[in-house]
């Protein structure tokens, strides 16, 4: 069974999980692994009923049509062995030999030979010969776990090295000693993460990026929730939160300044005359952002069952690419993390992006009384090359607008 093509960008995938072990019986179609794209996760069944047998490992990176595991014909119920890897099957004299005859190093050789990709990367960076690791996975093989518990220390010392000379000893420190645990521990970047970091530091190097504050009184959206949020789940099956209202703010205010939910192509500036949102949401391997499609022909209870259904995928990593792919405008919460002010990153090719931030009683003046208020910060992210400051600011004000007098939402004024 080969790495199928998971989408056109996708050049390679990480083996994230076996779900069946080698050796197990499995079922056509049965899902019997996990991979992970720079995107998303995807499921591989079988693609026949027999024995599975594992090549790749847990943590490898394969390429399109890489081999990950085959399946060889067998009943349900017979027991399978585990193969070994050829390139470490005994010799014929070895063979021949009594257990106890063979020498150490002989073992220490098929233990090393063994070591899986993902582990020997993470010994080679330690400094750490692969020889003087003890694999606790099947047939004394190394596994990523020993990798990674391994450590200068703690691993056998190296056959046939010449002693080393003896050293003068060192200079008596007057610096007290430092106290407490100082172990480290090293983990392989996922696909996901090393996508995300590489679209960061892109955007940074090549947008004219800009961030815009303003800050919203909450009390007119929180009243009305409050009023009519039982009624609104009792008829529509779903909460009434925050996003369906910024959601629907931002879509009216995107029809007034369009350069805001545009995006740069080449030479040209490409207008879209719909807003596909995305809404960043934190998954279990990272940071994704599934998109709303057409959210500015969706009502307020569409939008709160679409972002419900979208976190729930999210969250079970059940979102596929085409969730994911597009989205012209990006509304980012780190108020859900208490995070009270930030300057968000523009989610390219996209063109600006909203962030919301947690909601604090603050003391304002409001008609010549200072009064408390639930006050929220919001920052608008955009790309000065396209969009210019009176259009950034003046579109932040408008959703403030929209989002202090809910019912323009309603009445579309």
């Amino acid at each position: 069974m080969k790495v199928p093509t998971v989408g056109e960008s996708i050049t390679e995938v990480t083996l994230a999980q076996w779900l069946k072990n080698d050796g197990d019986y499995v079922e056509m179609d049965e899902i019997v692994a996990e991979l992970e794209s720079d995107k998303a996760t995807f499921e591989l069944p079988a693609e026949k009923a027999g024995i599975l047998r594992h090549v790749a490992s847990e943590g490898d990176t394969l390429e399109i049509g890489a081999i990950v595991c085959t399946i060889e014909d067998g009943g349900k119920g017979e027991s399978a062995a585990p193969v070994k890897d050829a390139s470490v099957a005994p010799k014929e004299e070895e063979k021949a030999a009594p257990v106890n005859e063979q020498s150490e190093e002989s073992q220490e050789s098929y233990a090393a030979g063994t070591a899986s990709p993902a582990a020997a990367k993470i010994l080679k960076e330690k400094g750490i010969d692969v020889k003087d690791i003890k694999g606790t996975g099947k047939d004394g093989r190394i596994t990523k776990e020993d990798a990674l518990n391994a450590s200068v220390a703690t691993s056998a010392p190296a056959k046939d090295k010449a002693p080393e000379p003896a050293k003068a000893p060192e200079p008596v420190s007057t610096n007290a000693p430092v106290g407490g645990s100082r172990d480290e521990r090293h983990e392989k970047m996922s696909s996901l993460r090393k996508t995300i970091a590489k679209r960061l530091v892109t955007v940074k190097n090549e947008t004219a990026m800009l961030t815009t504050f303003n800050e919203v009184d909450m009390k007119p959206i929180m009243d009305l929730r409050t009023k009519y949020k039982d009624k609104f789940k009792e008829k529509h099956g779903i909460g009434l939160g925050f996003m369906s209202f910024f959601t629907k703010a931002i879509c009216m205010a995107l029809q007034e300044w369009p350069s805001v939910n545009a995006r740069i192509e080449e030479n040209e500036i490409v207008y879209s005359n719909f807003v596909d949102v995305s809404i960043a949401v934190s998954a279990p391997k990272g940071l994704v952002v599934p998109i709303i499609r057409n959210a500015e022909s969706l009502s307020l209870q569409g939008i709160e069952k679409a972002v419900a259904d979208l976190a729930t995928k999210a969250k079970n990593n059940k979102l596929t690419i085409e969730e994911m792919t597009g989205g012209t405008f990006t509304i980012t919460n780190g108020g859900v993390f208490g995070s009270m002010m930030s300057t968000p990153i523009i989610n390219a090719p996209q063109s600006a992006i909203l962030g919301m931030h947690n909601i604090i009683q603050r003391p304002v003046a409001i008609n010549g009384e200072v009064v408390i208020r639930p006050m929220m910060y919001v920052a608008l992210s955009y790309d000065h090359r396209i969009i210019d400051g009176r259009e950034s600011v003046s579109f932040l004000v408008r959703v403030k607008e929209l989002l202090e007098d809910p019912t323009r939402l309603l009445l579309d004024v």
